[in-house]
Protein backbone atom coordinates (compact mmCIF):
# COMPACT_ATOMS: atom_id res chain seq x y z
CA UNK A 1 0.00 0.00 0.00
CA UNK A 2 1.29 3.47 -0.90
CA UNK A 3 0.70 6.23 1.63
CA UNK A 4 0.16 9.85 0.68
CA UNK A 5 1.39 12.45 3.17
CA UNK A 6 -1.01 15.41 3.20
CA UNK A 7 0.33 17.16 6.31
CA UNK A 8 1.83 20.05 4.39
CA UNK A 9 2.84 21.19 0.93
CA UNK A 10 6.44 21.08 2.16
CA UNK A 11 6.43 17.26 2.21
CA UNK A 12 5.10 16.74 -1.31
CA UNK A 13 6.67 16.95 -4.75
CA UNK A 14 4.82 18.24 -7.81
CA UNK A 15 4.34 15.90 -10.75
CA UNK A 16 5.77 16.82 -14.17
CA UNK A 17 2.26 17.86 -15.27
CA UNK A 18 1.92 20.12 -12.23
CA UNK A 19 5.30 21.72 -12.94
CA UNK A 20 4.31 22.34 -16.56
CA UNK A 21 1.06 23.94 -15.43
CA UNK A 22 2.89 26.16 -12.92
CA UNK A 23 5.38 27.29 -15.55
CA UNK A 24 2.56 28.43 -17.83
CA UNK A 25 0.40 30.07 -15.17
CA UNK A 26 -0.36 33.78 -15.33
CA UNK A 27 1.03 35.36 -12.17
CA UNK A 28 0.89 38.62 -10.30
CA UNK A 29 0.98 39.98 -6.77
CA UNK A 30 -2.47 39.63 -5.22
CA UNK A 31 -1.53 42.13 -2.49
CA UNK A 32 -1.55 44.81 -5.19
CA UNK A 33 -4.53 43.35 -7.07
CA UNK A 34 -2.28 42.09 -9.88
CA UNK A 35 -2.94 38.31 -9.70
CA UNK A 36 -5.29 37.46 -12.58
CA UNK A 37 -6.28 34.12 -11.04
CA UNK A 38 -7.31 35.64 -7.70
CA UNK A 39 -9.05 38.51 -9.49
CA UNK A 40 -11.08 36.04 -11.59
CA UNK A 41 -11.96 33.98 -8.50
CA UNK A 42 -13.20 37.12 -6.73
CA UNK A 43 -15.24 38.17 -9.78
CA UNK A 44 -16.89 34.74 -9.95
CA UNK A 45 -17.64 34.74 -6.21
CA UNK A 46 -19.16 38.23 -6.33
CA UNK A 47 -21.34 37.29 -9.30
CA UNK A 48 -22.54 34.03 -7.73
CA UNK A 49 -23.38 35.81 -4.47
CA UNK A 50 -25.03 38.77 -6.20
CA UNK A 51 -22.51 41.21 -4.75
CA UNK A 52 -20.62 44.15 -6.22
CA UNK A 53 -17.24 42.71 -5.18
CA UNK A 54 -15.69 39.95 -3.10
CA UNK A 55 -12.46 39.29 -1.23
CA UNK A 56 -10.63 35.95 -1.18
CA UNK A 57 -8.95 35.09 2.12
CA UNK A 58 -7.25 31.72 2.80
CA UNK A 59 -8.94 31.23 6.18
CA UNK A 60 -11.66 32.69 8.36
CA UNK A 61 -9.11 34.62 10.43
CA UNK A 62 -8.00 36.88 7.58
CA UNK A 63 -9.87 39.77 6.03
Amino acid sequence: MRFIDLRSDTVTEPTPAMLKSMMGAAVGDDVYGDDPTVNKLQEIAAKKLGKEASLFVPSGTFG
